[in-house]
């Protein structure tokens, strides 16, 4: 008797070799089979009891699988459950309804893969078991091992281990059952879960709804943040959490926006309209509503800016303009710029700053200074051209000299005209020029 071991321990497959003359048998057994068939008599019988055992045998155990398929999927009608389960089976259903029917907290950003944390929670104990659980990545750490399987698999079989190779990915291959347990158990947890999450969003559903026709009707952040923030104290869980901080975002960005406008508002009416009391009461009113705003606002620089316009502003001249034409001074203004009455238009527009054609004034300063510079600019070039034809070297340097006043003077009387940056190169042009 020989036995054959094909590829795993519990499947064998017993053959009893029999020859003519010589026979081969290596059980305890075989000295009575010899005998009886050395008896003639007996042979017969004995032979027609072996081959009825051997078909029953045959018909009754299935044959060893040496090349294991994957197992089809089961077909089987489940639409008319067996009696006695019925109850449980509609349970399952209605767990399952309950995971799968969660739409109302699918809409407010639920966790992906990507932004699972990865830190174990502030107010779970904390165990080494839980932290690994809370940084595990099935996504990539199951099939992690599974490729490292079948590496080590491949590994054996080059070095040529074959049979521990084929032992090693059959080992592999009985862990299918308990994947199903797994999935089973994973399935019987999200349910769980997905109950819980059902219940929060039909719970918290109303402070949902709250939130959103707040940042629907662009309402002021401070009321949005109040009401996102009571819904984060009832911890509602992590997804809502997260959606009530982005909702407290958007209404952060929609308040800044309507905030900015107010903001440019506030400061025209000091910058450009000379009304510095009513820009400043303005302004202080509106660092109150806006103080979550500051870092972005700036608005005691704001403040700080009207006030000092406020200072220097003449009060003498805002009462004068109380019972003058502003209009019709701006008019004259116009006429001595074009005349090239500088400093009779210089004095009559800073008088104007202080009136509500503040605006309108500061432009026509404006461009004043960019005329009266480009006058001192020519006179200079024109200047700098004689130098250049005197061959005296201190007459050259006189005429260098002077080359360079008028641009002095166009810095000295407007320090922040249109054309300062040129006025300034064409100075270091000449002092240059000068040291040679």
């Amino acid at each position: 008797m020989q036995t054959f071991f094909h590829g795993h321990p519990f499947f064998s497959v017993k053959i009893i070799l029999f020859r003519t003359k010589k026979l081969y048998f290596r059980s305890p057994f075989s000295f009575y089979i010899n005998i009886m068939i050395l008896n003639k008599a007996i042979l017969p019988s004995f032979i027609c009891s072996m081959a009825f055992a051997l078909t029953a045998c045959v018909g009754n155990a299935p044959a060893p699988e040496t090349n294991p398929q994957p197992e089809q999927a089961d077909n089987t009608d489940v639409s008319q459950p067996q009696t006695g389960t019925s109850s449980e089976a509609s349970q399952i259903v209605e767990s399952q309804d309950v995971y799968f029917n969660s739409q109302a907290l699918d809409n407010h950003r639920l966790s992906t893969p990507d932004n699972i944390p990865t830190i174990t929670p502030a107010n779970t104990p904390s165990t080494d078991n839980v932290t690994q659980a809370a940084v595990t990545d099935p996504y990539t750490t199951i099939p992690a091992i599974v490729q490292n399987i079948f590496d080590y698999a491949n590994t054996l079989y080059n070095a040529g281990y074959t049979d521990s190779a084929t032992a090693y990915l059959e080992r592999f291959r009985v862990i299918k059952p308990l994947w199903e347990q797994w999935e089973s158990k994973a399935d019987s947890m999200l349910n769980e879960f997905g109950k819980t999450r059902a219940e929060k969003a039909k719970a918290y559903e109303p402070m949902v709804f709250q939130i959103q026709n707040m940042n629907r009707a662009n309402s002021d952040y401070g009321l949005v943040a109040e009401t996102a923030d009571s819904l984060i104290a009832l911890a509602p869980g992590d997804s809502l959490t997260q959606w009530a901080k982005a909702q407290k975002g958007v209404a952060y960005k929609n308040t800044l926006t309507k905030a900015k406008k107010e903001y440019a508002a506030i400061k025209d009416l000091a910058d450009n309209q000379a009304q510095f009391a009513e820009a400043e009461k303005q302004a202080l009113t509106f660092q109150m509503r806006y103080r979550d705003f500051e870092n972005d606002l700036h608005i005691q620089a704001l403040i700080d800016h009207i006030r000092e316009l406020a200072q220097a502003n003449d009060a003498e001249a805002t009462k004068y303009w109380e019972s003058h034409d502003p209009a019709q001074a701006l008019a004259k203004a116009d006429t001595l710029l074009q005349k090239e009455k500088f400093n009779e238009a210089k004095e009559l527009l800073m008088k104007l700053r202080a009136s509500k054609l503040r605006k309108e004034a500061n432009e026509l300063y404006t461009k004043l200074a960019d005329n009266f510079c480009t006058k001192q600019r020519k006179t200079t070039s024109q200047m700098f051209a004689k130098a250049q034809k005197q061959k005296d070297a201190a007459k050259k340097k006189k005429l260098l000299n002077e080359a360079i006043a008028p641009l002095d003077k166009c810095l000295t009387e407007y320090p922040d005209n249109p054309q300062k940056q040129k006025v300034e190169e064409n100075k270091k042009f000449l002092e240059t020029e000068l040291g040679k």
